[in-house]
């Protein structure tokens, strides 16, 4: 492979690398989880903590062809510099989204109570509930909404990315009839226009 080739597609191929190692990051989590919970075999089922764990890692592992698909379509057809960056912001979505799962598990395995106690500590809040019902009613409740909010936010945030990726790829496509039916070259305002959206995908 010579060197200009290997300068067009060595960005995809950084970012495709730092995947794989997300994906490593992923299944150790997922591997430690299971082994604490289930003993050393390997499960699909067990605790609460185990199964967010597994459906975080299920749902990055179910995203990622489509990605790696779009991610190389996109620098190859059209431009690498705006694919590549969209790809990275991309992990780094992604990492949050798994990180939340983890935190979101961590935070009801610490604050896990027995049924008795909570149950009484729910009476109280029912109790207090008849002054100031919606108050009450957001105490305990907003750190909850506001975790899945923020999951959500980073699914659409990703869903996003993977859009921008494959509208490059069917500029790059349609460029090319372009030149192959009317000889029409627009692959330099496609990388100029793409070059100038893509910084547009670090607004949340």
């Amino acid at each position: 492979m010579d060197y200009e080739t290997l300068g067009n597609v060595v960005l995809l191929a950084i970012v495709t690398l730092i995947s794989v190692v997300q994906n490593g990051f992923f299944a150790h989590k997922l591997e430690h989880e299971s082994k604490t919970h289930n003993g050393w075999s390997f499960q699909r089922t067990g605790t609460l903590a185990f199964e967010r764990v597994y459906t975080a890692n299920q749902n990055c592992v179910d995203a990622y062809p489509t990605f790696l698909v779009t991610l190389w379509s996109a620098g190859l057809l059209c431009s690498q510099v705006p694919a590549a960056f969209a790809g990275l912001m991309y992990l780094v979505v992604r990492q949050k989204y798994f990180v939340g799962y983890l935190g979101e598990r961590t935070q009801r395995t610490v604050n896990r109570k027995p049924k008795a106690e909570e149950h009484s500590r729910l009476k109280r809040s029912r109790v207090l509930a008849a002054g100031s019902a919606s108050q009450t009613l957001l105490g305990p409740g907003v750190t909850e909404g506001a975790r899945q909010w923020r999951s959500t936010r980073g699914y659409i945030f990703g869903k996003r990315i993977i859009l921008f990726l494959f509208l490059m790829s069917l500029a790059g496509i349609l460029n090319y009839f372009l030149i192959l039916l009317f000889g029409s070259d627009f692959e330099n305002y496609m990388k100029t226009i793409a070059n100038t959206i893509s910084p547009l995908l670090l607004i949340p």
